[in-house]
């Protein structure tokens, strides 16, 4: 369990892009790099403020889908463990040594349940959600199958308007059903309200999370009227962690892009009416790209273009400037307004991906940096684990 990648032989630009004790300038492009000092500090910060409100935060893995980044945050921010989207990316945690994994989200294809009910045999806590009762069958049969334990979040939707029940009854009948089942426990309720963490507006993400919280109250209190405590009821993310944090019904956040932050993310203001990527949270994740033409006097070329990114939130921001502007990309290309004529051929520059998860599922390593050194290389663990 989680035995350190061997990077010996690994040769840097063919089969990664650098190497720990090299120097920050040689790392080969394009590539993911990692303020290491500045993601610490966000760590630290949200495991501060989930103690002091007197929550747990399960760090949504889905998000850098890596081990090594998660240990970190348990070990700098006293996370209680990961939820991620799919069983594989749970397998690869549970292998890693994380040993409470949630699978915020329905598994309800037979091979998937069966390998989720093997989880607990690589020494970790299974939990999913539910909401739809055939489900509850189907799980219970499968744990019974391999004499092991599912845990159970009844997925309450309060507005994202994708899986989950949308009544208090709805939310009681599964989890009496969870209750009853052999080999399944009923834990809590999953409750993100994801359609809102990106409004820019605070005071919109807030009566969106008002709704949200008064929901899941009521399907709280209605279920230890009945006998059915929950253990989790967990939610949260970048935008509206506060909210969560200071509802008194909450007790796990989920929280994820805070740790490296995206420039989507950056827009979002906080009550102050401030980028919440100025002041709140830092920018610790980087496409760290290369200038490789200059043919065009007003007009750069980088080699970060679509296979480096994803760009379904809007274009990368160059980090730190604001005389060049990266304003299109193809394939391999990404081409960067440049009116002054300022940049060079061979210019390395930082670039802040537009949404940070699908960024990172296009990669193989994270490479950290400190001052000017390469101290870490960390795979991506879960890449490409969609199943």
């Amino acid at each position: 369990m989680n035995a350190p990648v061997k990077l010996d032989g690994l040769e840097v630009g063919y089969d990664i892009p650098a190497l720990p004790g090299m120097d920050a300038k040689d790392v080969q492009t394009p590539c993911l790099i990692l303020d290491l000092d500045a993601l610490e500090r966000n760590i630290v910060k949200m495991g501060e403020f989930a103690k002091s409100h007197g929550m747990r935060h399960r760090v949504h893995g889905k998000m850098h889908k890596s081990v090594d980044v998660a240990l970190l945050q348990e070990k700098l921010g006293g996370s209680c463990g990961v939820c991620c989207q799919k069983v594989s990316e749970a397998e690869v945690f549970a292998r890693g040594g994380i040993k409470d994994v949630l699978v915020s989200n329905q598994v309800t294809q037979p091979e998937k349940i069966d390998r989720l009910a093997r989880l607990p045999k690589l020494g970790a806590r299974a939990i999913c959600c539910v909401d739809d009762l055939a489900n509850v069958a189907d799980l219970s049969a499968a744990a019974v199958k391999h004499g092991t334990q599912i845990e159970c979040l009844v997925e309450i939707d309060c507005g994202a308007g994708r899986c989950g029940v949308t009544t208090t009854p709805a939310v009681v009948e599964l989890a009496k059903a969870i209750d009853a089942a052999e080999g399944l426990k009923f834990a809590g309720i999953q409750a993100y309200q994801g359609a809102m963490q990106h409004l820019d507006s605070y005071d919109e993400r807030k009566a969106k999370t008002d709704i949200a919280i008064a929901m899941v109250k009521d399907a709280v209190d209605t279920l230890k009227a009945e006998g059915l405590d929950c253990d989790i009821v967990g939610g949260g993310g970048t935008g509206s962690y506060y909210f969560e944090g200071n509802s008194g019904v909450y007790n796990e956040l989920q929280c994820g892009s805070y740790a490296f932050m995206d420039a989507d993310y950056g827009r979002i203001l906080d009550k102050d009416g401030n980028r919440i990527d100025q002041g709140e949270w830092e920018n610790a994740l980087f496409i760290l790209t290369s200038v490789m033409s200059h043919a065009k006097p007003d007009k750069a070329i980088c080699d970060a273009g679509l296979k480096a990114q994803s760009v379904d939130s809007g274009l990368p921001v160059i980090y730190g400037r604001t005389d060049v502007k990266y304003v299109k990309c193809s394939d391999e290309h990404g081409v960067i307004a440049d009116p002054d004529g300022v940049l060079k051929v061979n210019e390395k520059l930082r670039l802040v991906p537009g949404h940070c998860d699908p960024t990172c599922n296009v990669h193989d390593w994270y490479v950290g940096i400190r001052g000017d050194k390469v101290e870490v290389v960390w795979p991506v663990s879960a890449r490409g684990k969609a199943y």
